[in-house]
C-alpha cells in the first residue's frame, strides 16, 4: 500500500491522533485522516465497532458493504484490517473522488466506490457478508420500515453493525436538554438512546440484536478530534464546524451526548 495510509514517524500531528485503545488507526497517516474526516473520527469508531461485529472472524474477501463512507477511509480500513472487498457507497461524496482516494491508498482492487442513496440502493438480495455505516445511520435509519429493507442484502446469518452519534438517555418532552439548546439543531432529533435502537431495530423483526450499547466516556474522543479538526482541516467548513460542536461537546461534559454502537444478525 502506499504510504497515504501508514504512520508517518516524529509527526506531532501523529501523536495528538493516536489513542491507545484504538491502536490499528493509529497505524494511519494523520494527516491523511485530518484531511478526509467529515465528523467524528471513524477510523476510531469502525474499530471500536469491530469487535461486536466480528470483523477479525470474516472469511478472506467477505463482501462488505460500506453505507455511508464519505471520503472511503473506512472503506480502506476495511480492506486494510480485514481483507474485505468493500463496495464504498455514498451519496454526497462523487464515485471519481473516492476512486482517486483509494487508488491513492493501493486498494483499487479491493474497494469499489459507488453513489448511491439509501433508500434507493442497487444491489441484489444476499450480496453482502456485512454491512457497516459509521456516523451516517442516523440520517435515514430511524425509519420504521428501512431495516428490514436494508438487511435484505445480506446473505443469511450477515450481520449489520452501526456507530451512530447518540444520547445517553431519551429526552422527556419536545425541547432539548436546557444546557445544550445554544447549539442544538433539529437534526439532532434524530440522535437516540442505546436501548431506543434496540427496541427500534427488535421490533422490525429483521435482526437479532447482538449488541446495543454506549461508548464510554466516548465524548472525550469526540472532544478531542473536534479540537484537532478545528486547528488543522484545511477545509474552512470542517474547522468552523468542529469549534461549535467541540463547544457543545465540551459543555455537555458527557451528561447528555456520546456514541452507541448496534449490531443485528440477519435473521
Amino acid at each position: 500500500m502506499s504510504d497515504i495510509a501508514s504512520r508517518t514517524s516524529n509527526d506531532p500531528l501523529a501523536d495528538r491522533v493516536t489513542h491507545p485503545a484504538y491502536p490499528r488507526s493509529g497505524q494511519y497517516d494523520a494527516r491523511w485522516t485530518v484531511d478526509n474526516q467529515m465528523g467524528p473520527n471513524a477510523l476510531w469508531l469502525l474499530e471500536w465497532l469491530a469487535p461486536a461485529l466480528g470483523l477479525d472472524t470474516l472469511r478472506p474477501c467477505a463482501r462488505v458493504l460500506d453505507l455511508g463512507c464519505g471520503r472511503a477511509m473506512t472503506s480502506v480500513f476495511l480492506a486494510r484490517e480485514f481483507h474485505a472487498q468493500v463496495t464504498a457507497a455514498d451519496l454526497w461524496v462523487a464515485p471519481d473522488d473516492n476512486a482517486r482516494r483509494v487508488t491513492e491508498a493501493g486498494f483499487a482492487d479491493r474497494v469499489l466506490p459507488v453513489r448511491a442513496e439509501a433508500h434507493a440502493l442497487p444491489f441484489a438480495e444476499g450480496s453482502f457478508d456485512a454491512i457497516v455505516s459509521i456516523d451516517a445511520y442516523q440520517y435515514f435509519g430511524t425509519d420504521d420500515l428501512y431495516l428490514p429493507t436494508l438487511t435484505r442484502l445480506l446473505k443469511p446469518g450477515g450481520r449489520v453493525g452501526v456507530v451512530v452519534p447518540a444520547l445517553r438517555e431519551e429526552p422527556a418532552g419536545d425541547r432539548p436538554p436546557e444546557h445544550l439548546r445554544p447549539w442544538w439543531e433539529p437534526d439532532f432529533w434524530c440522535f437516540h438512546s442505546a436501548g431506543w435502537w434496540r427496541r427500534h431495530w427488535t421490533r422490525s423483526g429483521a435482526v437479532e440484536v447482538e449488541a446495543a450499547d454506549w461508548q464510554p466516556d466516548g465524548w472525550r474522543d469526540w472532544l478531542r478530534w473536534c479540537e484537532v479538526v478545528a486547528e488543522e482541516s484545511p477545509e474552512e467548513f470542517h474547522r468552523t464546524m468542529a469549534r461549535r460542536v467541540g463547544e457543545m461537546v465540551r459543555a455537555d461534559e458527557g451528561r447528555v451526548l456520546g456514541f452507541v454502537r448496534v449490531v443485528g444478525r440477519r435473521t
